[in-house]
């Protein structure tokens, strides 16, 4: 239940950065969980990430703030809900690792288990937060069919999305998630310039090429310290299997 409802506060925040902040800001408030992710992790689960893994890391964030980062307004209610989100995000991705691995049970389980809390704790606190900071009654909205087609269609993506969202921490760790959302910020600028025909500057091109190398950086040391720890792993027990063949 608790972590159902701190998704749905995670998401509720995120937007109200997004709202509340410039897109820049907004840019740098998904930059920082990465930064956040590793800190949480450092400090409270004494999880430990090499050097090569950190400059990959940072490779990677520069090139993506280089592609996606321009204008930085700030304001003293859009930085407190962006601190908060990217505190709750990072607890909560932090969450979804730990929960699948310590009680065994998979991505849909969890998710499963923690959407009606989530979808609750949204339909809750959303409208009274919209009234609240935007004067505005959701409820007062016109809801033409054509409204209530996009909103379903959304909700089905989103379900989607929260379904991979949780495999794909599940099987890997919140950080290498971070990573591929940023790989997809990255895909979304290309899709766009070539697809829409979206301006699109050397400063783009630069940044996306440095983010790619800091992804490829990131997944060849994590595929070799894998490797690695595998390796000590099986020679550890190769001394136990003689002792209970002898």
């Amino acid at each position: 239940m608790g972590f159902g409802i701190l998704n749905g506060i995670s998401i509720g925040l995120l937007n109200l950065s997004l709202g509340f902040n410039s897109v820049g800001f907004y840019q740098m408030t998904k930059l920082a969980i990465i930064p956040c992710t590793v800190l949480l992790e450092t400090l409270f689960f004494r999880k430990k990430f090499s050097r090569n893994i950190q400059l990959s890391l940072a490779i990677l964030l520069l090139g993506v703030g280089i592609a996606t980062v321009t204008d930085l307004q700030l304001n003293l209610l859009g930085s407190i809900l962006s601190l908060l989100a990217v505190i709750t995000t990072c607890v909560a991705q932090i969450m979804t690792n730990t929960i699948q691995k310590k009680f065994k049970v998979s991505s849909t389980q969890l998710l499963y288990q923690s959407c009606p809390y989530q979808s609750i704790t949204l339909f809750i606190v959303g409208p009274f937060l919209d009234g609240l900071l935007t004067n505005l009654n959701v409820f007062a909205f016109k809801y033409t069919p054509q409204v209530l087609f996009f909103i379903v269609l959304s909700c089905l993506i989103s379900v989607t999305v929260n379904f991979s969202t949780f495999l794909v921490i599940g099987k890997t760790s919140p950080v290498t998630y971070q990573v591929l959302g940023h790989l997809k910020t990255c895909l979304v600028l290309a899709f766009g310039y070539g697809l829409l025909h979206d301006q699109f500057s050397w400063r783009n091109i630069m940044g996306i090429l440095i983010a790619v190398v800091g992804m490829v950086l990131y997944s060849y040391y994590c595929t070799v310290e894998s490797q690695q720890q595998k390796a000590s792993e099986s020679s550890a027990q190769l001394p136990q299997i003689k002792e209970v063949r002898s």
